[in-house]
């Protein structure tokens, strides 16, 4: 219970100091930016994966001249 009335204060001083206008584009902004890092997160793990046999691929060019 207490919980929930802290929440409701926050979310109604958030309401006057940001306004009614503004707040759906900040939770626009937080939806791209949770996204971006999620994608961010999972590319570069891709990424990490990837180099390895670039790299050996790499060795191998260099052998050869």
């Amino acid at each position: 219970m207490n919980l929930d009335k802290t929440l409701i204060i926050i979310l109604i001083i958030a309401l006057v100091v940001v306004g009614p206008t503004q707040i759906p584009k900040l939770a626009k902004m937080f939806g791209k930016s949770a996204k971006a890092l999620k994608d961010g997160i999972d590319g570069k793990l891709d990424e990490e994966e990837d180099e390895k046999p670039v790299a050996k691929a790499k060795k191998d060019d260099e052998e050869e001249v």
